[in-house]
């Protein structure tokens, strides 16, 4: 095989990893957001419910907890959760969502936890709603603060969808194998690391440009 045949292969298990990275973000975000608020909730079993998962989830390394969610129902309980041409697949997403969400969570908590009480005081005296002080007087802030730990976790995820191979995933790494490797070709393996270092700048450059639009609310 060619040099151009190879790198349209490798795009097509490109394409998979990427595809895996966005709907990761698009649904971990909002479930990180939920899960943080039942942490800091003062129901307690509801917060105790809350921080034993995010523990839980994030003691456990990422490529067992992939194959919990698309071997353990089946093995243990007979139901296949997932089924059809894009089994594994979701089976994937399902684990990259709970396991980022948790660890997005953290951020989320953290970021709240850091504004002063005194601006929600101050919101109270001027007859702001908690929704109103949230969006008005919070949101801008927290998002200032978890912007840089946010983007590692992101960039850390490009690099995770790697991990999606274990359950034969056809990502990238998982096409290199299958049809190089296998012929004893190695070099498309550091090939590989362009596509993640070109996707990686992009996203590097992406988050700097956020971090200078919010250059305006200083913490």
């Amino acid at each position: 095989m060619n040099f151009w045949q190879i790198t349209s292969k490798l795009l097509e298990g490109f394409e998979s990893t990427c595809l895996l990275f966005i709907l990761t973000l698009v649904f971990a975000l909002p479930l990180g957001l939920v899960i943080a608020f039942g942490s800091m909730s003062r129901f307690k079993p509801l917060s105790w419910l809350s921080r034993t998962f995010v523990w839980i989830i994030r003691g456990t390394p990422l490529m067992l907890q992939l194959f919990v969610v698309f071997y353990v129902p089946g093995m243990l309980f007979k139901v296949q959760l997932f089924t059809g041409e894009h089994a594994r697949f979701n089976a994937a997403l399902v684990a990259f969502v709970i396991n980022y969400a948790c660890y997005f969570s953290e951020i989320y908590r953290g970021g709240i936890e850091s504004i002063p009480k005194g601006q929600y005081e101050a919101a109270q005296v001027l007859g702001m709603t908690a929704k109103e002080t949230f969006f008005t007087v919070v949101l801008m802030q927290v998002v200032k603060r978890i912007l840089a730990p946010m983007s590692n976790e992101v960039i850390t995820l490009v690099k995770d969808t790697s991990l999606a191979r274990v359950i034969a995933v056809a990502e990238i790494f998982f096409v290199n194998e299958m049809d190089f490797l296998s012929r004893g070709l190695v070099w498309p393996m550091f090939y590989i690391a362009v596509f993640f270092l070109i996707f990686v700048g992009i996203l590097t450059l992406f988050f700097r440009w956020c971090e200078k639009k919010l250059d305006y609310y200083k913490v």
